[in-house]
C-alpha cells in the first residue's frame, strides 16, 4: 500500500513538473514572452524616435520658412531671384567624349 502511494506521488510530481516546464503558462512560454517583449520594446523605441523626428520636422515647417526654403533648395533645386546657380560636376560623371574635351 505504501509503495503504491509512493508511485502515485512520484507520477503526480512528474506530471506537475512537466506541466511547469512545458504546459501552458510554463517556464518555456514565459521565456518566449520575455523575448517577444524585448523585441517589441526595441521596435517601439525605433518608432518613437521616428515619430519624434517627424514631429520636430512638422514644428520646423509650421514655425519657420527656413526649413521650407532649405527643402525647396535641396529637393526641388529652386533658387532665389537674383541668385546664380552653379553646378559642379566631377569628371568621372561626364560621358567619355565630354571628359576628353574638358581636359584639353
Amino acid at each position: 500500500m505504501l509503495r503504491v502511494l509512493a508511485i502515485v506521488l512520484v507520477v503526480l510530481l512528474l506530471m506537475l513538473g512537466w506541466q511547469l516546464f512545458n504546459g501552458a503558462g510554463g517556464i518555456r512560454d514565459v521565456r518566449e514572452l520575455a523575448v517577444s517583449v524585448r523585441v517589441q520594446q526595441r521596435e517601439n523605441a525605433q518608432l518613437t524616435a521616428r515619430n519624434d523626428a517627424l514631429a520636430a520636422e512638422v514644428t520646423d515647417l509650421k514655425q519657420g520658412e527656413a526649413a521650407l526654403e532649405e527643402r525647396a533648395r535641396t529637393e526641388l533645386g529652386m533658387i532665389k531671384p537674383g541668385e546664380v546657380f552653379y553646378r559642379v560636376v566631377d569628371a568621372g560623371d561626364l560621358p567619355p567624349a565630354a571628359a576628353d574635351k574638358g581636359g584639353q
